[in-house]
């Protein structure tokens, strides 16, 4: 059986600020993120599955990815939880998510396929993420350059 990749495109707004950087994205800032989640496996070959010649149905796809990902991250602010006024403004608003990592695009691509990877049916395996901060800059995540 053949080994395909499927992609699918989620967006998302969300904003950010990085405790202890010399430039602007030091202030709360926010974003319109593109996420694009690649898969790879082998259709399904059984005829008396509702599945059958799919090798993962978009619709589970995207369940996975807004459960992990979207539900969490859209319209919430994400800082690392040591930085200054973190805590306060975690207590005070709903959407405030309390990172122990600094949260730039780089390191939240890198959480983003822990948290989806683990949910993937045994037989799929995360490919790629391709994250967009911005229309003219993005981050890519290939699990191929992440095997330890």
């Amino acid at each position: 059986m053949s080994t395909i990749r499927i992609t699918k495109q989620f967006r998302y707004e969300g904003a950010h600020a990085l405790y202890n950087y010399d430039g602007k994205c030091k202030y709360i800032h926010g974003h319109s993120y593109i996420l694009y989640v690649t898969v790879k496996g082998s259709p399904i070959n059984d005829p008396d599955s509702c599945k059958n010649g799919m090798m993962m149905d978009f619709k589970d796809l995207k369940s996975i990815v807004n459960e992990a990902v979207i539900e969490k991250f859209d319209h919430a602010l994400v800082l690392r939880n040591d930085a200054p006024l973190s805590a306060e403004l975690a207590e005070e608003y709903k959407n405030v998510i309390l990172v122990d990592f600094q949260p730039t695009c780089e390191n939240m691509i890198s959480y983003f396929a822990s948290v989806i990877k683990e949910r993937l049916p045994e037989h799929v395996s995360l490919y790629s993420l391709k994250l967009h901060e911005t229309d003219s800059s993005y981050i890519e995540w290939y699990a191929s350059d992440n095997i330890r």
